[in-house]
């Protein structure tokens, strides 16, 4: 009973105690009655709400939101439908994957009713039906769907189940608005696999980058020892500028063979040593 039915009623027994009291039990009866007939046929439905009412086994009509009267006993409020957005978690355990492989799956869906005659008359339990129909269609996806989309593209799933489901549901009076697929677990073994393969790719794409890199570098040296093949003196430089690189730091011992002193024209070198830091 809502408040204002409540208040009215009460009121009305109040008052048909006080005339009872004064002016005898049989003046005081038709408050009471009047309060008994208020309280069965004055009902009231929130903004969000609509009543379904049946008039002998008939449809009536879609009642609410506000207040509004029934005829008790002829009529009878079978269902009270709740309009606003509703949120039903599902899930799906052991599924198999297109490629075999066994899933958990949880998500939600957020529906709302948009047509209360149909969700009243239509169906015995819709949210019962609506959570069912979820977990039957997520089963169906999960099924027709390789694990690694299932991973990787989860929005194309999410709209994939929100279109199904929503077909399913719109004869009931209910529309689907998302569906969010929250978790995907896999057994344990499988991904310890899936992390050693992983690791392998970034091992292979590690080598091909290296690879290349070698590649580049000996086009490098093969263009440079064409320079240098055609110009020797510049061999000399080059030699005598790695020299005098190493020598810059202190402390170093600079060990170099006969032949390449003999190569790189020993007067140059002297006097080039003779100008680099004194090593130890």
């Amino acid at each position: 009973m809502n408040p204002i039915t409540a208040f009215i009623t009460v009121a009305l027994i109040l008052i048909g105690a006080f005339v009872a009291r004064t002016m005898g039990p049989l003046a005081g009866a038709p408050f009471v009655v009047v309060a008994v007939i208020v309280a069965l046929s004055l009902k009231m439905a929130n903004t969000w709400q609509k009543f379904v009412v049946l008039r002998a086994g008939k449809l009536q009509g879609i009642k609410g939101p506000g207040l509004f009267v029934i005829f008790p006993i002829l009529d009878n409020v079978v269902a009270v439908i709740d309009e606003r957005i509703q949120v039903t978690a599902f899930n799906a355990e052991s599924a198999l994957t297109r490629d075999t492989v066994p899933v958990n799956v949880d998500a939600i869906v957020f529906w709302q009713v948009h047509d209360s005659r149909a969700a009243a008359l239509e169906i015995t339990d819709y949210r019962m039906a609506i959570g069912r129909v979820a977990q039957t269609s997520l089963r169906e996806m999960i099924g027709s769907s390789m694990l690694a989309a299932l991973l990787s593209d989860r929005k194309t799933a999410d709209e994939r189940l929100r279109v199904e489901i929503g077909e399913k549901t719109t004869a009931w009076g209910i529309s689907v608005s998302a569906v969010e697929i929250r978790d995907v677990a896999i057994p344990e073994a499988l991904q310890d696999a899936m992390s050693r393969q992983a690791q392998a790719e970034r091992e292979k794409q590690a080598r091909i980058i290296l690879g290349s890199a070698e590649v580049e570098v000996a086009a490098q040296f093969v263009q440079a020892a064409e320079a240098y093949a055609g110009h020797p003196a510049a061999l000399q430089l080059r030699a005598m500028n790695i020299i005098y690189e190493t020598t810059k730091e202190r402390g170093a011992t600079i060990l170099i063979p006969s032949a390449m002193v003999d190569a790189m024209n020993p007067g140059g070198v002297a006097a080039l040593l003779a100008k680099a830091p004194k090593a130890t």
